[in-house]
């Protein structure tokens, strides 16, 4: 065990607050604090990385760990880049009209959605906040020329759901994010194969890490590491696992959980 700690941060619910979209001061100043002492942090996110552009701008990191584990940079170099094959990400286009849900592809350029307007209204809120934050794509999702890392999807009561997973459970990770929102991962990723990747790199073990969440999609990293941080408000799934229950991410959660673990 070494003195140096990995600090590993889910970025919506943990160290940003969804309601203002910004990272507290709070938090910002603890992260600074823990990497003048030493340590290392990391966002560790399903977003892909044209969507924490934004995120860039208000905290600065040791590395980016992005798309549930398909695209890796650490010590501002590429430590990992995986794509869906072209063939495959062609099919799961077709896949999706043939079943009638609604995608959202997303790869290293951006987020690609329908062409048209969506008969879902939940597409068209994700269509105004991706382009809010710069990260979409002016290709469309029908547009077969680009290659992407994961995708999420949506699913209505007109929706073969059943259908759609079935032809996706050989080579994908299907993470329920509730509200018919689905994130699709390349089986073999997720944000556990990120840590992993990280504490190689950097000659550390696993007591050496420190994950903070607070969503489905954390699911792996809780179950993966031994120090995890639960944020104040969190999904239910993760209270299987034995963690310190912080505060609220608005009510300073980070700061307070970093100075109560004696990491700042």
């Amino acid at each position: 065990m070494s003195s140096r700690k990995a600090l590993f941060f889910d970025v919506d619910g943990t160290l940003l607050d969804e309601k203002t979209r910004r990272i507290p001061e709070s938090a910002v100043k603890a992260v600074q604090e823990a990497r003048r002492q030493g340590h290392l942090a990391f966002v560790n996110s399903g977003r892909v990385s044209k969507l924490l552009d934004s995120v860039r701008d208000m905290i600065e990191m040791d590395g980016w760990l992005c798309g549930c584990g398909t695209y890796l940079i650490a010590g501002g170099r590429e430590l990992y880049a995986r794509s869906i094959p072209h063939e495959r990400g062609v099919e799961i286009r077709r896949l999706l009209k043939q079943y009638r849900i609604e995608g959202m592809l997303e790869g290293k350029g951006g987020c690609y959605l329908p062409e048209a307007v969506s008969w879902m209204p939940a597409i068209e809120r994700s269509r105004r906040l991706i382009a809010a934050q710069g990260a979409l794509s002016p290709l469309p999702l029908e547009d077969e020329s680009y290659d992407y890392d994961k995708f999420c999807c949506i699913t209505d009561e007109n929706s073969d759901k059943e259908g759609f997973f079935g032809n996706l459970q050989a080579d994908f990770d299907i993470i329920d994010r509730g509200n018919n929102f689905w994130e699709c991962v390349p089986k073999g990723h997720s944000k556990a194969t990120a840590i992993a990747a990280v504490l190689k790199e950097y000659g550390l073990s696993l007591e050496d890490a420190y994950v903070f969440g607070d969503s489905t999609n954390d699911l792996p990293m809780f179950a993966y590491a031994k120090n995890r941080v639960l944020m104040g408000k969190h999904d239910r799934e993760l209270e299987v696992f034995d963690s310190f229950l912080t505060r609220n991410v608005e009510d300073d959660g980070i700061a307070w959980a970093l100075k109560q673990l004696g990491l700042i």
